[in-house]
């Protein structure tokens, strides 16, 4: 069995600051990390094929120093990993990055068939949700979103089921692999690497390639294939603090709070009264 995790390096957004002169996110200063939804992909894959054999490959588009990400995935259990960086990339929305990922899968898939391609539901630094779908549009897989759990691979039948979170509950669907997951942080948590997997990662081989060695078009690479313009960032509005109450130092702490609570309770419990009321009238 064989699976492709797409992961990224994002800054971590706990540091992040915002230019208040260009709307743009300061990037210089700030940690990269692994993106988190990613690392749940890349164990989730790793316990698959642990159990039904095979191997994971990762990959990920962005600058030389993306690398350290993918050697954190390799520590974790992954076998090889692919960087694409290329000054052609530079500027790619979503759009242009599915595209180049879907190339570089296309070309891995060419000598080693995929049977699941992985990713995070979302990189913490965007919140798009939009490669992963771009990437299974583009290779015409079963696409499965926001997957909580894994229930059952069929590597005779080549099926595949798994559970979805949607609004307001779970779904239970199955499809046919090859099949794209985007992933939720529900699925698992990531392992601690153990020394040998640290060494090994370090040591590893991390295969560098770039538009040619993918056969992507120029014209749908970087800023030239991305049609999303940003036209400012802003942070929100600070949140006011709610009431505190104080027991140490008010007696009556305690049935202010209850006071509070039932007003509001009253109040809404009125106000769905008085919309039923309309709707009979």
């Amino acid at each position: 069995m064989h699976i492709i995790c797409c992961i990224k390096q994002v800054p971590d957004t706990a540091q992040v600051k915002i230019d208040p002169d260009t709307n743009t996110l300061i990037r210089s200063g700030v940690e990269s990390i692994c993106n988190p939804y990613d690392l749940v992909a890349v164990e989730a894959a790793v316990q698959l094929t642990d159990k039904h054999g095979g191997k994971v490959t990762v990959i990920t588009m962005g600058p030389p120093q993306a690398e350290s990400a993918l050697r954190e995935c390799l520590s974790l259990g992954a076998q090889e990993a692919i960087l694409l960086s290329d000054r052609a990339f530079a500027g790619s929305d979503t759009l242009a990055t599915s595209y180049a990922l879907s190339r570089a899968i296309s070309k891995i898939a060419s000598t080693e068939p995929v049977q699941l391609i992985m990713c995070g539901k979302q990189a913490i630094d965007g919140d798009t949700g939009q490669t992963g779908p771009g990437i299974a549009t583009r290779l015409g897989c079963t696409l499965f979103t926001y997957v909580s759990e894994i229930s059952e691979i069929n590597l005779k039948t080549g099926d595949i089921t798994v559970r979805r979170e949607v609004e307001g509950g779970s779904q239970i669907i199955r499809g046919k692999m090859p099949a794209l997951l985007t992933v939720e942080l529900q699925l698992g948590t990531p392992r601690y690497a153990s020394l040998p997997e640290l060494v090994r990662s370090l040591r590893a081989q991390v295969t560098v390639w770039g538009a040619k060695e993918i056969e992507a078009l120029p014209e749908r690479l970087g800023v030239k294939g991305s049609p999303t313009v940003v036209k400012g960032i802003s942070a929100p509005e600070p949140r006011k603090g709610g009431l505190t109450f104080n027991a140490e130092q008010d007696e009556k702490a305690v049935d202010n709070f209850l006071n509070q609570l039932f007003d509001k309770d009253s109040a809404l419990l009125k106000d769905i009264t008085d919309g039923k009321k309309g709707t009979h009238a």
